[in-house]
């Protein structure tokens, strides 16, 4: 691993006077290309204190502490830590120095659970330098129940929340113990009694010397988490001021360059008739029994803890979940809103809170997004009309106030504030009479916010409808009229917003309801009330039947009874001993390979060569041994072995390092393979009489009654799973194909996985290749022709995603046992065996739809869980 590099005493580095400093950005400026993303910036982290960097979007705050972080370096002057002038080439670097970031965006990986990515990148090992799982999970539930989630720490990451994701990835930093902690955006998706206690988490850490850096737009947490502010504005410095004594009004003015006058803008217009009425509408595990109303030209308020069930409403009024009892009215008209489109012809509007995930397609311009909803508008017999384009959303684009170049531009190369924009004029082109906003400001500056508030009044003012969810409580008090409470499912308080404050909401977000405040209560009174709301998911233990039965494997297992039990019915002789002597010795020759095509699919790639692999190690192999008679049998399996790796490396430096789709690759190869292994034989075929009896003889040995390939198969399965399981390159694998750019935020090199996987796949493919030659004795240029579909389906039909970062060795030797045994079936049904192919690839899909339907179900019962 690259280690950071220490500026040499005569290269102009000088030692920082003040020892307090822990680290430092010394007149650093970053280029890209032509355009200075950061110019001429110093920046100190003093131990004990927290700094504070704020400004717009835009302004450099991402980029300084990208470089502190170790993933920019910047292009002129130097970072410092404890007075050293230090290269960052990788996170890594800057994780040795002792230093932790925590990204706006969680860098999470989804597919793993919840304390393999406390401690990503940070493993705890045992003395024998294996992974120790049970002490990991320990911490891991530690440091989770200390910010306020109590939560299973094996449950896997992606079935939690965004502000669950968040805390989890608050927690990877603490367990880092680092003296340098840097938090970018960490509140943006947190409760009032989330951040509250992230806060008396930082107070923990300012005590304990480390140096912090908060970068942040809610100026009112600024202003009561840190000790220094420094503002930037145009990637460049403005000022650096003392927390004490200064006003958010200065703050803001130093950000835009110019007084703002007010973030709110004021309400104004009388509600007009009702256009959404909810009656005790409930969706069972999301919310239960909510009535509200939602009046013309009227901003609504949703508040409560996250959980408790917002955006569950908005889901069900937009179609995405089906109510089970209850009511949705517009305009006074029952009706049933069965899914999105549904929703659009009713003329209702939804804004999500995943502007990345849901909302915007970040490869698409700004004209394409903004017009997604309503493209069958912009096309003529099947062909989209840019003209049609522009006029569908010229209006409510222009409405918007873009900054931008032009609407061909890349909508990911727009800032956050901007984005939200395209997606407000992209719903805003329906026509709709109800607006629902999910967190319509998140992770966006000052600036934008206030834009996107003004834009919201004039909507309502003009007549719309908005139903608004906000975590941000300032926001729903400045811009609603009305605001309703949910907490636990069920609607626990309605307030008028002029009369309301965040004592009231807060108490009435976390179940604190008709109970009398005493006189004189104060706002610290009730955010203790707050901290003390603990967000419970899946935190008791299943039991040991109901973890067993939810695995993949139990259900291949179920599987394979199925199909074995009717075909012994009809024929006796497949439980016969030499019958299923022969499914397991199949099942070896197999699932070597399929060992190695796992680890290629764990990085989200896929090796279509393996059949042409282990034919022409095959080939090579059996000639070696027939032209070399007196040889021992361990030449012929190293050279195939040998063979296996070299095209095992070969298709992975075109992947990792040539960045080129590893299907376009092994499809090529899987060609060249070919070709070459039918130059070697030129036809010829090598028979048993060819080779020595020696090298016949080692795969038809057995040990205990069981082959020996039965064995070696077992064998190579236990290593490839202690492998995976326990230490900490296989982890990386399963981080590689979860999340790459997690990943690699982490410090993990992704592109040598990427390599290592296919130089295993090669290997293991090279060595079936050696057991193939020896167990069928015949070997010719056309051996293994055809396997890859076999081998893909089995690793598939095993439980490995084609997304990558999830899937056991057990469930593929399970899968590739399932289709050996349909293939046998076939067999003794005397079924055309052309069908097989076709059979594998419905397997496939069937697979993938089956873990789409699994995937929805954990989701749902996720939710159920939280209480």
């Amino acid at each position: 691993m690259t280690s950071p590099s220490v500026a040499a005493a005569g290269d102009g580095a000088t030692v920082t006077a003040d020892p307090a400093v822990l680290a430092e950005l010394v007149d650093v400026s970053k280029r890209f290309d032509t355009i200075y993303a950061v110019r001429h910036v110093s920046v100190a982290l003093r131990r004990g204190e927290v700094l504070a960097l704020v400004g717009e979007n835009g302004a450099g705050k991402s980029t300084c502490v990208k470089m502190l972080g170790g993933v920019y370096h910047p292009t002129d002057g130097v970072v410092r830590v404890n007075g050293e002038t230090v290269e960052l080439r990788t996170p890594l670097d800057a994780q040795k120095l002792g230093i932790a970031v925590v990204h706006q965006h969680p860098g999470l990986f989804p597919d793993l659970p919840i304390y393999e990515n406390v401690f990503a990148g940070q493993p705890l090992t045992t003395k024998l330098g294996l992974l120790d799982h049970a002490q990991m999970r320990e911490q891991a539930r530690q440091y989770l129940e200390k910010l306020g989630l109590r939560a299973d720490p094996g449950m896997r990451t992606g079935l939690l929340s965004t502000s669950e994701q968040q805390l989890v990835e608050i927690a990877k930093a603490l367990a880092f113990n680092a003296r340098i902690l840097i938090l970018d955006e960490p509140t943006a998706s947190l409760t009032m009694g989330e951040t509250e206690r992230l806060f008396g988490v930082i107070e923990d850490l300012k005590a304990q010397g480390v140096a912090m850096l908060f970068v942040g737009h809610r100026l009112e947490e600024i202003l009561a988490v840190s000790d220094r502010i420094t503002v930037m504005r145009d990637g460049g410095w403005v000022a650096d001021l003392p927390t004490a004594g200064t006003t958010e009004n200065q703050i803001v003015e130093l950000m835009v360059g110019r007084e703002l006058d007010d973030i709110y803008p004021a309400k104004s217009g009388e509600p007009g008739e009702v256009v959404l009425r909810l009656e005790h509408l409930t969706v069972p595990g999301n919310f239960t029994d909510v009535s509200l109303n939602v009046r013309a030209g009227e901003i609504v308020g949703i508040a409560g803890l996250v959980g408790a069930g917002r955006t569950e409403v908005a889901r069900a009024v937009f179609g995405v979940d089906r109510p089970s009892a209850g009511t949705i009215s517009l305009r006074g008209e029952p009706v049933k809103v069965a899914s999105p489109a549904d929703a659009l012809a009713h003329g209702i509007a939804y804004v999500s809170e995943d502007r990345r995930g849901q909302s915007i397609i970040e490869d698409f311009s700004i004209l394409d997004n903004a017009t997604l909803p309503r493209v069958r508008q912009a096309s003529r017999l099947g062909l989209i009309q840019r003209r049609l384009e522009y006029a569908l959303v010229d209006g409510p684009l222009t409405q918007m106030r873009l900054k931008f170049t032009n609407y061909q531009q890349p909508i990911s190369s727009l800032s956050g504030g901007n984005q939200q924009k395209v997606v407000l004029a992209k719903w805003l082109a329906t026509n709709p009479t109800l607006l629902i906003l999910d967190e319509p400001t998140q992770g966006i500056d000052i600036q934008a916010k206030a834009e996107v508030h003004r834009i919201i009044a004039d909507l309502a003012q003009q007549g719309l409808a908005i139903l608004m969810i906000s975590s941000d409580m300032p926001e729903l008090l400045g811009t609603c009229d009305r605001i309703y409470v949910m907490y636990q499912g069920e609607v626990s308080a309605e307030f008028d917003a002029e009369h309301a404050n965040q004592i009231d909401i807060g108490l009435a977000a976390t179940g604190v309801v008709g109970i009398d405040r005493k006189p004189g209560e104060t706002k610290a009174e009730a955010i203790e009330e707050a901290k003390k709301e603990v967000v419970t998911i899946g935190a008791d233990h299943p039991s040991w039947w109901r973890r067993l039965v939810s695995r993949r494997e139990f259900g291949l297992l179920g599987a394979i009874i199925a199909i074995l039990v009717p075909l012994s019915i009809i024929n006796p002789n497949v439980l016969s001993g030499s019958n299923l002597a022969d499914l397991a010795v199949t099942t070896a020759l197999y699932g070597v390979a399929c060992l190695g095509q796992m680890a290629v699919m764990l990085t989200r790639n896929i090796d279509l060569s393996l059949g042409s692999v282990i034919g022409l190690s095959a080939y090579v192999a059996a000639s070696t041994m027939s032209d070399t008679p007196g040889a021992s049998i361990f030449l012929g399996i190293a050279v195939a072995v040998g063979v296996g790796l070299a095209c095992g490396a070969i298709n992975g430096v075109v992947v990792a390092y040539g960045g080129v789709p590893s299907i376009v690759v092994t499809l090529g190869t899987l060609a060249i393979f070919r070709g070459i292994d039918a130059i070697l034989s030129n036809g010829r075929q090598i028979s048993s009489g060819m080779v020595p009896p020696e090298w016949l003889a080692w795969t038809s040995g057995r040990l205990l009654g069981i082959s020996l390939l039965v064995w070696i198969g077992l064998a190579l399965a236990l290593i490839m799973g202690g492998f995976l399981r326990w230490t900490r390159f296989g982890r990386d694998i399963y981080a590689t194909g979860s999340n790459p750019d997690g990943a690699a935020l982490i410090g993990i090199r992704t592109k040598s996985r990427i390599f290592a996987s296919f130089v295993i796949s090669g290997t293991l493919a090279g060595l079936a290749g050696a057991m193939w030659a020896s167990h069928y004795a015949t070997v010719d240029g056309q051996l293994a022709y055809g396997l890859e579909t076999t081998l893909v389906a089995s690793v598939v039909v095993g439980g490995v995603s084609l997304r990558g970062g999830a899937g056991s060795v057990t469930g593929v030797v399970m899968g590739t046992l399932a289709l050996i045994i349909i293939q046998n079936a076939i067999t003794i049904a005397r079924i055309n065996p052309s069908y097989l192919q076709a059979f594998f690839g419905g397997a496939i899909l069937l697979t993938v739809l089956i873990d789409v339907v699994v995937s929805s179900r954990n989701a749902r019962r996720a939710k159920e869980v939280r209480s």
